[in-house]
Formats: C-alpha cells, sequence, structure tokens
C-alpha cells in the first residue's frame, strides 16, 4: 500500500534503545501549549520542526524487562504525539513545498502514512484500487496528498545534489547520518516500484469534479474522540479546508508532468504527456490566479518545463520550432546541423537573448561529443566559444578559460573566423560608447598577445579594428608593440596607420605577400597591394603564385595595362575569382568578380565585357548547383542574357570558348528549343559551331515524337558528327625508307574537334532527351563499323543513317571511347535510366566482361519493374537482350541459369536449355534453381537426365518441382502465366543479389 511498513522496520532498527524520557505530566504540558505556540507570529522552533520532535518521541522502540527491543507501542501517549504532528501540519495547510524543504523522507513519510491511518483508509488495500468518488473528501484528499509527495519525491531524488561538506568526524553523528541515509534508500526503492499505481491514483483524481477536504486542527480533535463522542461530521462533506477541484487539478497536473518529464529522459513519447499536463496547469493559474490556490507552484520552473517541452516535442518540420532559439539549438543539435548552430548563436550576439549558462551548457555538450571520437566537432566547440566569449566581452564579463586556451596556437582561419563574430556581433552606428570601448579593448589585448605578426596585422588591419581604436591609441598599440620585440625596426618614418606594422621592411614584404596569397576579400586585397607598392616598385605581386592562372586570351590584355598597381589588382582579382569558381566557392567569386567588374569599368570597355561575360559563366554554375539542381527554371532575366552573349556582336573582345560551351548546354538543359531552332540568328549559326551544333541537336530533339519528320535534321546532325570524327590518311616515308600511314584531321571538314565535343561541351548537358538523343547517335555510328561483332542497343536508334559511304575515314577508336564517356556521364545525372543501363550492359558484353555486363542488365530491370515486383517490360527485356544475358552465364559456367533463361524467350530455346543442362561443371547453385524453372518440357528433361545419372535425389527435386499443381498443362491460360511470371520475379531477385 505504501512505504509505510519499510519505514517503520527500519526505524526500529536504526533508532537508539533509550526508554522515553518525558514525563507524562510534562507530555500533556506540551500538548495544551501548542495551540498558542502556533499562534505566535515567529515560533521558536518553527512549527515543522515540531513535527520532528513530537515524531521521535512517538517512534522511539521500548525495552522490555529482558532488555529486548520492542517496536514502539501503540498507547495513548504515542497516539496523542502523533496526533500533535498531524496538527502541525495542518496548521501549515499541508502545503508539500513547505514540509518537503524542512523535513527529511523519512518523517515525511511516517506523517503521511499517519495522515492515511486517521482519515480511515484501509490498511493493506492499494490505492490503484480505490475509488476515490465514493471515498469521504478528506479519506481522498489524504490519498491524493500521500502520492503527490510519492511522484515528487521521485523526481527531486533525480536531481543532483550538492554534497555537504562534512565536519569533524564524530562517531555517533557519522552512524546517525549512515542510517538515515539508508532508510532513505530504502523508502525511495518503495516508492519507485508503486510510482506507476502512484501516476495512476492521480490520473484518477483528475477525472473528479468534485471539491474535496483537506483536515484541519479541529476535524483532528474529532477523529480522536472516543467513538461515541464523534457526531459523525467528519464523515460529512463540509468538515476541513475546502480544496476547489480545479486547485487539485492543478496541483495533480503539475506534479503529473514533472514526473511524465522525468520519465521522458528513456521514453521520449512520454514528453508529450509531460507537455499536455503543464499546459493544462499554466491554463488553470491563468484562469484562477495564483493568489487562490492553497498550495503555492513554482510558476518560473512551470515556464521552463513549458519551454523544453516545445523544444523536446517539436518535429523537425514543425513551424512552431523556429519560435524560440531554444528551438531552434535544440533542433541543429539532434539533426547534427552544426554550422546552423554557429549561425544561431552568431545572430543571438546581437540581440542577447540566450542566458550565459545555456550558452554555456552547449558548449559542453559539444565538447563532450568531440571528446568521445566525433573530431568533426573541434571546429564547431571553437566557433561556439568564439561567439561565447565575444558575446563575453560585449557584456563586460570575465573571457572565458577555454577560449584562451583553443586561443594558443592561432591560425588564419581562427583569426578570420573571430573577426566576422566580432563584426557581425556589434552595430557599430547604434552600439554604445561603452560597448564600443569593450570590444576594442578585447581587439588590442588580442593583438598584445600575439607573438606572430602575420596575425596581429590581420587584425589590425581590419575594418572595425581600425573604427573603434583612434589614432592616438594605434601609435600607442605600436608602441607597445616596438618594446616587446627587439627584432622591429625602430625608425620614426611616419607611416600609414593602417598598416603600421613594427617588422622590417623585408619580413613586412613577406607578410603581406603571404597574406595576398591567402586572401579572399577584394578590399584586403586591394589595401595589401597598396601598402606593397608603397614600399617597392619593381616587383610584379601578379608573379608572386603559380596557382594564380588566367587564360591567355584574357592576360595579354589584361597585362597591357600601363598602371602596374592597377594591373596586379585586375589580374589577381580575376585569378582568385576564377578559381573559386573551379572550387565552387561562388559566393566569393561573384564579389572577386564585382569588385573587379567596378575597378575596370572606369578604364577599358574590353576588360569591363570581358567581366560581364564571366559573371554570367558563374551565374549559370550558381543556378545549376542551386535551384537548378532540384528543377526550378532559371529566371528570365538569365536566359536573356545567355541569348545576348550568344548573339554580341562586340568586336575585338576575347572570348573563352567555354562560355559559349555553357551557354548552348544551358539553352539545351532547360529546353529552349524554339529558340535554337526558330529564333537564334542566321549569322549566328554560321559563325559559331556551338551553336550550329545546339540548333542541329534541339531540332532534333524537338521532331523526336515523330520519326519520319526527324529523319532530316537528324541526317544533318548525323554528318556534321561524321565530319568531326573523320580523319584523313597521308603515306609517308620515314627515316629508315619505310612507308608508315598517318591519320589526321581535316580541319575544313570538321565543325569543332572531336576532344572538346565529347569532353568538354556534351558533359554539362542534363536534359535526359539530349542526353538520350546524343548516345543514340554516338552508338549508331559506333554499330555502322563492318568488323563490329556485338551492336549496342539504344533508344530511338532508327532515326539514323544506317551506313557512311567512307567508313575509312571515321577514327571508330575514338567513337567507341566517347561512347563509353558519354553513358558513364549520363548514369551520373540519372542511375535509373533503364535504356542507358542497358548500353553500359552492351559496352560491357562488347568488351568480354560478362559478370559487369549482368549486373546492368538485371539493373536495368530491376529499376522499372520496382525491383522485379511488376513484370519488366518488354522493349527493356528484348529478346536480343535476354541472349546476352545466357551468353553471360554460359560463359561464366552458370549453366542452370542458362536453362531458366531460355524461357524468358518469346520461343523457348530447348536446344541451348538442354545441352546447358547436360553440363555438369556447373558454377551456379543447380538444383536449388528448380523451383524457377516453369517450362514442364525442361522439368521432364532434368528428371529423365538425373534418372540416367542415377542421381536420386536431385530427380526427386525435380519430381517436385514439376508436381505443383500450377504447373498442370490443364489450367488456364491465366494460372499457367501467373505461375510463370512468379518464377520469374523469384528467379531475377536472387539473380540480382547475385550480381549486385
Amino acid at each position: 500500500m505504501s512505504a509505510e511498513a519499510a519505514d517503520r522496520e527500519a526505524a526500529t532498527s536504526s533508532r537508539p534503545c533509550t526508554p522515553p524520557q518525558t514525563s507524562w505530566f510534562e507530555f500533556v504540558l506540551e500538548e495544551a501549549l501548542l495551540e498558542q505556540h502556533l499562534q505566535k507570529p515567529s515560533p521558536d522552533p518553527p512549527p515543522v520542526q515540531l513535527i520532528v520532535q513530537f515524531l521521535e518521541q512517538a517512534s522511539k522502540p521500548s525495552v522490555n524487562e529482558q532488555n529486548q527491543v520492542q517496536p514502539p507501542p501503540d498507547n495513548k501517549r504515542n497516539r496523542i504525539l502523533k496526533l500533535l504532528a498531524l496538527k502541525v501540519a495542518a496548521h501549515l495547510k499541508w502545503d508539500l513545498d513547505v514540509l518537503e524543504k524542512s523535513l527529511s523522507v523519512p518523517v515525511l513519510n511516517m506523517l503521511l502514512n499517519e495522515l492515511l491511518c486517521i482519515s480511515k483508509v484501509p490498511p493493506g488495500t492499494k490505492h490503484v484500487d480505490v475509488d476515490l468518488s465514493s471515498l469521504p473528501p478528506t479519506t481522498a484528499m489524504a490519498i491524493l496528498l500521500y502520492n503527490r509527495w510519492a511522484i515528487r519525491t521521485i523526481v527531486q531524488s533525480s536531481f543532483p545534489v550538492k554534497q555537504v561538506k562534512p565536519g569533524p568526524p564524530q562517531l555517533n553523528v557519522m552512524n546517525q547520518i549512515q542510517q538515515e541515509k539508508e532508510l532513505t534508500e530504502n523508502i525511495l526503492k518503495v516508492l519507485k516500484e508503486q510510482a506507476a499505481d502512484s501516476i495512476l491514483v492521480l490520473e484518477g483524481a483528475l477525472k473528479l469534479n468534485k471539491d474535496l477536504y483537506v483536515h484541519t486542527i479541529r476535524t483532528l480533535d474529532l477523529l480522536a474522540m472516543e467513538p461515541g463522542m464523534v457526531n459523525g461530521e467528519t464523515e460529512s462533506s463540509t468538515a476541513g479546508l475546502k480544496i476547489s477541484a480545479e486547485e487539485i487539478q492543478c496541483q495533480v497536473c503539475y506534479d503529473l508532468g514533472a514526473i511524465y518529464f522525468q520519465q521522458g529522459s528513456t521514453n521520449t513519447a512520454v514528453h508529450e504527456k509531460a507537455k499536455e499536463k503543464f499546459f493544462r496547469t499554466k491554463e488553470l493559474i491563468a484562469k484562477n490566479g495564483s493568489s487562490s490556490l492553497h498550495f503555492t507552484i513554482d510558476e518560473e520552473r512551470l515556464a521552463g518545463y513549458c519551454q523544453a517541452c516545445e523544444v523536446l516535442t517539436s518535429s523537425s518540420d514543425d513551424a512552431s520550432q523556429q519560435a524560440t532559439p531554444y528551438s531552434q539549438i535544440h533542433s541543429c543539435m539532434k539533426s547534427g546541423k552544426y554550422q546552423d548552430l554557429v549561425k544561431i548563436f552568431l545572430e543571438d550576439n546581437l540581440t542577447l537573448s540566450l542566458p550565459e549558462q545555456f550558452r554555456q551548457s552547449v558548449l559542453r555538450e559539444l565538447f563532450q561529443k568531440a571528446q568521445q571520437g566525433n573530431d568533426a566537432l573541434d571546429e564547431v566547440c571553437f566557433k561556439v566559444c568564439v561567439c561565447n566569449t565575444v558575446c563575453d566581452v560585449l557584456q563586460g564579463r570575465i573571457i572565458d578559460i577555454q577560449f584562451c586556451q583553443l586561443f594558443l596556437k592561432p591560425s588564419k582561419e581562427k583569426i578570420d573566423f573571430l573577426l566576422e563574430v566580432c563584426s557581425g556581433s556589434i552595430n557599430l552606428e547604434n552600439a554604445s560608447e561603452e560597448l564600443k570601448r569593450r570590444m576594442a579593448a578585447f581587439l588590442k589585448n588580442l593583438c598584445l598577445g600575439m607573438e606572430d605578426l602575420q596575425f596581429v596585422f590581420m587584425i589590425s588591419s581590419h575594418e572595425l579594428f581600425i573604427k573603434l581604436l583612434k589614432d592616438d591609441e594605434r601609435k600607442l598599440l605600436i608602441d607597445q608593440m616596438r618594446k616587446r620585440s627587439p627584432r622591429v625596426n625602430l625608425c620614426t618614418k611616419p607611416v600609414t596607420s593602417f598598416y603600421d606594422i613594427p617588422a622590417s621592411a623585408s619580413v613586412n614584404i613577406g607578410q603581406l605577400e603571404h597574406q595576398l596569397i591567402l586572401s579572399v576579400d577584394p578590399w584586403r586585397i586591394r589595401q595589401i597591394l597598396i601598402e606593397l607598392h608603397g614600399m617597392t616598385s619593381e616587383r610584379q605581386f601578379w608573379m608572386i603564385s603559380n596557382k594564380w592562372e588566367v587564360p591567355n586570351v584574357y592576360g595579354n590584355v589584361i597585362l597591357g595595362i600601363k598602371d602596374s598597381l592597377t594591373r596586379d589588382l585586375v589580374y589577381i582579382l580575376m585569378a582568385k575569382g576564377l578559381h573559386c569558381c573551379a572550387i565552387k566557392d561562388f559566393v566569393h567569386a561573384k564579389q572577386l568578380f564585382a569588385a573587379c567588374l567596378e575597378l575596370v569599368t572606369e578604364f577599358s570597355p574590353k576588360l569591363r565585357q570581358v567581366m560581364l561575360n564571366e559573371m554570367l559563366l558563374l551565374d549559370i554554375y550558381t543556378h545549376e548547383a542551386g535551384a537548378g539542381a532540384s528543377g526550378e527554371r532559371p529566371p528570365s532575366d538569365l536566359i536573356s542574357r545567355v541569348r545576348g552573349y550568344l548573339e554580341m556582336r562586340v568586336p575585338d573582345i576575347p572570348l573563352r570558348q567555354v562560355i559559349a560551351e555553357e551557354c548552348v548546354a544551358f539553352l539545351l538543359n532547360w529546353c529552349e528549343n524554339e529558340y535554337l531552332t526558330m529564333q537564334v540568328p542566321l549569322p549566328l549559326v554560321q559563325t559559331n559551331p556551338y551553336v550550329k551544333l545546339g540548333q542541329l541537336l534541339a531540332a532534333t530533339c524537338k521532331e523526336l515524337p515523330g520519326p519520319k519528320e526527324s529523319r532530316r535534321t537528324a541526317k544533318d546532325l548525323w554528318e556534321v558528327v561524321v565530319q568531326i570524327c573523320s580523319v584523313s590518311n597521308q603515306h609517308k616515308r620515314g627515316n629508315d625508307g619505310r612507308v608508315s600511314l598517318i591519320k589526321h584531321r581535316e580541319s575544313t571538314l570538321g565543325i569543332m574537334y572531336r576532344y572538346f565535343m565529347g569532353i568538354l561541351f556534351f558533359f554539362p548537358l542534363q536534359e535526359p532527351l539530349v542526353l538520350t538523343t546524343i548516345l543514340s547517335l554516338f552508338v549508331k555510328l559506333h554499330n555502322v563499323r563492318e568488323d563490329i561483332v556485338n551492336d549496342i542497343a539504344a533508344e530511338h536508334i532508327s532515326i539514323w543513317p544506317s551506313s557512311i559511304p567512307n567508313l575509312q575515314s571515321v577514327d571508330f577508336e575514338a567513337v567507341a571511347i566517347t561512347v563509353k564517356e558519354l553513358v558513364s556521364y549520363a548514369l551520373t545525372i540519372n542511375a535509373n535510366n533503364h535504356f542507358w543501363l542497358i548500353i553500359q550492359a552492351d559496352i560491357y558484353f562488347a568488351t568480354n566482361q560478362y559478370s559487369a555486363a549482368l549486373h546492368y542488365y538485371l539493373q536495368a530491370g530491376a529499376v522499372c519493374s520496382d525491383f522485379f515486383n511488376k513484370m519488366v517490360p518488354p522493349d527493356v527485356y528484348t529478346d536480343q537482350v535476354i541472349k546476352r544475358m545466357i551468353k553471360c552465364c554460359s560463359l561464366l559456367n552458370c549453366h542452370t541459369q542458362v536453362a531458366i533463361l531460355c524461357q524468358f524467350l518469346r520461343e523457348v530455346d530447348y536446344k541451348t536449355a538442354f545441352k546447358a543442362l547436360q553440363e555438369q561443371n556447373s558454377h551456379d547453385a543447380m538444383d536449388s534453381y528448380y523451383e524457377y524453372i516453369w517450362d514442364v518440357t525442361i522439368l521432364e528433361y532434368l528428371t529423365y537426365l538425373h534418372h540416367k545419372r542415377g542421381e536420386t535425389d536431385k530427380r526427386q527435386i525435380a519430381i517436385k518441382a514439376i508436381g505443383q499443381t500450377e504447373l498442370n498443362a490443364s489450367n488456364p491460360e491465366e494460372v499457367l502465366q501467373l505461375a510463370a511470371q512468379r518464377r520469374k520475379k523469384k528467379f531475377l531477385q536472387a539473380m540480382a543479389k547475385l550480381y549486385f
């Protein structure tokens, strides 16, 4: 029923065996003075301590005449002492918050058990089995009080407890502490075992829609009277202190919410229940007001519970999750989106809404995960620590030791991020002077604490540093650094404060060049070049890095700029922009190109057009890598700019070939076939080979649904590609007198080099129809060879001409390489296109790679049939494909698979099947595959074959397979087809598991 038994047993064994020392007269006097004592404004001792005294007196064991320890006797004296303890609790209105703060678990357990006893709760009865609605109000309230305390005690025991520093060791005191600790643990163990019952009791209490009453001093006096003197008032509905139904629900909901929240650490679904209870509590408090409650609720703690429940029960796609930074942070920690977490901390540095303790707790959790072996979190820990440190600086707090430890070995990346956080954490226009002063002091002290002048320069040359520190402060900082370093140049020649770094000229130039190589900030690049040119005019700084590469068509124009500073700046900005574009760092590339465009606009219309062209290419790349990857069409402005580039007729503008390729591929990818076929200017088609080829491709794709109409445009495209792949033969006599045959390209016939067409131009294409068209063209070109043994199948292959007038002029080796490269690229665009998979399989088959060929044949069937759960379309598994699969299995010595595949043909190939089954050296599972055979003739042949060989076991397997009722020849055709389809499915799935 409760922890009373455990409590009394433990109490009996733990209390010292001393007889009662309070005389009866003193005891009666104590009872008489209790009322006066409780009426004092500040009684001494406090009322709660009286409970301890009374219960300790009542629970002292007795000693009989044989000096044997006996349990406390149930006499009038002890009953009155317990009654006095209950009266004190009644005086405190049974406020569990007050009682729990002052009473230990054993004492409060004893007190509430006495309340149950005096409230007529039947002993030995489980509270969960009692109908609260049928009990007297005070009895029901006593049960609620006990179960509420049980739940609250379990929750409280889960919190960490600060260890009290022990005083001088005293044996008797230590024994008492140890006994009380053991007693508490025993009671907690019982309470936890009864936790489920207590929860059910409290859930049942929420269904009560009536007021209850709790015992007062008066009702306790009435209960203590002799049975004949009680007039039944305590059994009525008006006895005691009235507690309204809503107040009861408020308290019970709060306690249930706390236990559900505590259980949620092992069962996340319980958090939903906790959320429901806490929000119900919040509603009741808002409705009735907290002042009307007889029992207080910590509203700050309730608000914390509600906020935590909102976070823990929110789904990743829930819009409410973005309501608070706490929700966002929890989502990022749960999903591993740590870069978003850093962004939240950085944004909060402006609003300062997150408490310091919360920030530190998130950082501690990240450190713990990093220490568990997740090395990728080291950078995240540093970034969050920097955000916290800058927040501490702005709020005037001491810098944490973790930041100092992480900054023992600074690096360029660390300094860059620190400066980014500092810049993003303060709005200089609206910030107070105090905030500016704190940030300036932080940056200044950071410079003084660094030994590497390279990093000092990074900070001191930053825009934020210059704006925050005045000229005299910067000069003072320089003087301090000069005194600190013996290697610095002590010349007093005035230098611009922006670059006033105390170092020798050679050291300074080397450091600036290093910064120039690393930087991708256009503003910083410009400032560094200005400083370098101020130090020396003899060097060409665009040559300091061999990684800075600019196309020759641009380099000739840029290097023709007379001003050396402008020449270096334009060259470096373009080189760095092209590099960022190549590594797909499109954000920095756009910044660099924009700065270069702004610079060249002032003096060179030619370079201005060059930069506009490069920014167009950058925008194409950005769209294809971003919105275009998800299928979103490009904006009309971008399409117009692409058309404008192709139609551009500005003379003497250096042009890069790749831009024209990408523009045509861009239009083809987004199905701008109407423009390419009808609207593109004729002079552009005649002068730009990429546009010509794009127009032919667009026209062919546009007319593909009608094969007859598309043959004319297909023929034009075919002739162009044949010309591109054509070579002429020349004879040349060598030094040894022999005549050798040399192949070389006819430049007048080809529109562009085969290499550019096969590798650079086609590969930006992503539109499936265009890729399919190009693939089928090259496959057809590959198949027209006279010495070809195994044709490659392709979609729309019939639209191309079937012969070439001059076969010897075509470089078929290059065609074969192009086919392989194209199909490999196409499968990176869509790995589930079954026609492309068949082409890949045919290529492997033609090159005698039979296992790989089977892999792709099976994959082609799997992707178009839901892993063979549906029938493979007949245009995928044609007779030619099945025959090639049969040949692959035969050459791999999988003869039983050969026999089964022979059934897949429109006309079963019994000759090949029987020949395969006669092979005894088979590398497949042989008789394990018999269950996949549905052709009765093949099964009968197997039965005969095994009988002839004396293989009884295998013959029985074949007989079992042939004896299945669904293979009976008398069955309807639908049944036979269903049986065949079921076996096809199982066999192909087994083959796929074998070859995938």
